[in-house]
Parts: C-alpha cells; structure tokens; sequence
C-alpha cells in the first residue's frame, strides 16, 4: 500500500513561505489541506480524506474513508465534464451576443452539484440562487434544455422565459434571482415534506455573499422550531461579488454560524468527500433531528457573473494554482487512473462523447425557434377556463388563451 500526502495551498508565494513558518493563516480564500491514502487499485477507488471534514456541534461526523466503483467513478466524471463544458459554451454564446442578459457560471464547483445529487433521493428536493446551470442539469434538464433557456429559445426548459436565473424541473424550484431569498422558501418545501409525512429532505443553496442576510437566520430558526427536513447548503467559492469572504463576513466559518443547528465543513472540491457528507446530513434530517448546515467550500474559475472579469480583486496566479493543483475534475481524472480503475483512453472517450452532447445542444440553443410572441399571454393562470380571454396592452386587444 503505498501513502501519499497532498498538502495543497492556495496563496501566493509570500504567503506559502508564511505558512510553512507559522502553519496558519486567516485567509480570504479557503485553505483546503487534503491527505490522500491511496487504498486499493482496480474496481474500485478507495482512499482516506482526515481533512474532508470540519464539525461544529456534532461528536461524529461522515466517514473520511470515501469510496466508489468504476462504474460511478466513469459516471462521475463524465457529469462533471457535462457541466464544465456546458458552462464554457456558455461563456463563448454570451461573449458571441447570442446569450443576453445576466449569466452566472457554476465552472469550478462541478464536484458540489455532482456529489450531492449522488446522494440525494429521486422525490428530494432542491433550491438555489442564481448560478443554476449545473444544479438544473443534475436535476434533470438536458444540456439541450439549459442551452436553449438561455438563448430564448422554445426548446429551453422554461420555453425561453426565464433565461440563466429562472430554470425548473421536477422537484427543482430553480434558480432564485433575489439574494437569499430562496432559503425560506427552502425551509418551506423542507416543510412540506414533513408535513406529507414524506422521508424526504430539501436542499437549500446559498452562496458566501448572501450567508449574512437577515432571512437565512430566519429560516434557521424556524427549521429548527419545526425540526424541518432542510439541508443548508453554504456554496462558499471565497468571493461574494468581488469582496472575499474574509472581508465580508465577521465569521467567516459559515458552518458555525448557527448556534442552535449543527454544521459540517467540507472539502467540495473533492466529489467523494461531498457525496459522503450529504448522505450524512440526509440521514440526520430523515431521522427527524431537524436541518443541518453545510459549508462546500470550493471555487470559481469565472467572475461573478459575465460583466466580472474576475480579477481585479483577485490575481490570475490565485485561479491558475486553484486550476493546477486542486481542480475537481482532473484531480478526480487522477485518482481513478492511478488507482487503475479507468485508462487514459476510457477518459479520452468520455471527453469525446461530452463535447458531442455540447456541440448538439449548441446547435438547437442557436437555431431553435423562438416563442411567438402570443405566447405572452400563455400561463398567466394555473386552470383558465373554456374561451378565457386576456387583455392586452389597451383596452381593443384581447387574447384566447390555451394554456
């Protein structure tokens, strides 16, 4: 058995040397230290991951000893590449004018919505903010469905109403454009759930930029009044807009920031990791010990959204370490073929196959009709009745509505 230990850092070089000194240091970004052993070779990838994992008011916590066969090794990595590749075409329709409008890129954080869908049951439910394109893939939206969404187009999930923040599926009440908002609405599905008798749990999403606002703790609170099946999910990628979380947040350990509700700290750079430690906060919440938060601590390789560069507040050294040394995907690529569980080649293959999906979905997000525009006056009520007529703009125009 052969030990490895990765000690990754992501500061600049003074701040390296610093921390080889003193072996501490407060930084804005999430220093993420991850000791690998490496315990098996063939069908399965095995290892130890001691610092996955930080608790707060919990006496045991997840397993460190993370695993997965081959099978769900190859199927991960190939939705982490999905969403990667998808969030890249993004990136290239928007710059194109072909995509208008707010967009928000989920590229780097690929392991947190991978992992924790992998351990989610199919009639669970999920929420999150505005950065939704990975999240709305896994909970079901094809490539095609995101793509066309935020082209305007009728083959978009939304039939092109709601473009990059407003994307829904079964179980999945989208992408959330108000800061903060869609936690109480969180705790209301969690809610929901409890009171349907359902051994369901929701997952609620919220970045590090909007881990201070009033109604997160609100919703804290009456989570754990009721003792909601909610998952509180803190995606913490270090920045909020362009400020670091360090400089935002007067604790900055967003899993400590309830005093009344246990909280887990994890390495959401690490797939395994983050799917171990959602099923163990599934399993507190279905056992009706009430909701629990979590920290994904991890990064984004865009800026905030489209309009950010994304380095005026931060250095393009800072992403590229982050990209070299602790990216999801190819860190992930690595253990799985040195563990001899999958081929360069087998990679190779999936990568082909990903750029195949995303090259199609491209071509109906760009050619794909749009709605007419009496398609304004559809969906406006739930059940209209039979003739049910919607005015228009003055008082001569009226619409029969279908739908």
């Amino acid at each position: 058995m052969n030990i490895n230990t990765k000690i990754v850092f992501r500061l600049q070089p003074y701040g390296r040397r610093l921390l080889q000194q003193q072996k501490q240091i407060n930084s804005p970004v999430p220093l993420l230290v991850t000791s690998i052993r490496q315990a098996s070779s063939g069908s399965t990838l095995e290892y130890d991951a001691p610092n996955a994992f930080k608790l707060h008011m919990l006496e045991q916590g997840p397993s460190t000893h993370v695993s997965c066969n081959r099978e769900e090794g190859l199927d991960f990595y190939k939705k982490m590449q999905v969403v990667r590749r998808m969030e890249a075409s993004a990136n290239n329709m928007y710059k194109s004018k072909l995509i208008r409008g707010f967009c928000h890129l989920y590229s780097g954080q690929e392991a947190v919505c991978v992992g924790m869908k992998a351990a989610m049951d199919k009639n669970d439910s999920l929420i999150t903010a505005y950065r939704a394109h990975g999240w709305t893939y896994m909970m079901g939206v094809s490539v095609t469905g995101v793509l066309a969404e935020l082209t305007g187009r009728k083959s978009g999930c939304a039939e092109g109403r709601g473009g990059s923040m407003h994307m829904y599926a079964p179980n999945f009440y989208g992408g959330n454009g108000i800061v903060g908002a869609q936690v109480p609405l969180g705790a209301g599905v969690a809610f929901a759930h409890k009171y349907r008798g359902e051994s369901n749990v929701c997952v609620a999403l919220y970045g590090d930029g909007a881990a201070n606002q009033g109604q997160v703790f609100e919703a804290y609170n009456m989570a754990k009044l009721w003792a909601l099946p909610c998952i509180f999910v803190c995606e913490n990628n270090g920045y909020g807009m362009g400020t670091s979380s360090a400089r935002a947040s007067a604790n900055p350990n967003f899993y400590k920031r309830c005093e009344y509700i246990p909280g887990i700290w994890v390495d959401g750079m690490d797939i395994l990791a983050v799917r171990e430690a959602t099923r163990f906060a599934r399993d507190w919440c279905t056992s009706g010990k009430g909701p629990m938060i979590m920290e994904m601590a991890t990064y984004r390789y865009f800026g905030h959204s489209m309009s950010d560069p994304g380095t005026s507040y931060r250095t393009r050294e800072e992403i590229q370490d982050v990209r070299k040394s602790r990216d999801p995907i190819t860190s992930f690529r690595e253990k799985l073929i040195q563990s001899k569980v999958a081929t360069d080649d087998e990679f190779k293959n999936i990568d082909n196959e990903v750029k195949k999906i995303i090259e199609d979905a491209e071509s109906h997000a760009q050619n794909d009709p749009e709605l007419h525009v009496d398609e304004l006056y559809s969906n406006v009520y739930s059940k209209p009745p039979t003739n049910f007529k919607i005015r228009g703009c003055d008082n001569f125009t009226f619409k029969d509505i279908s739908k």
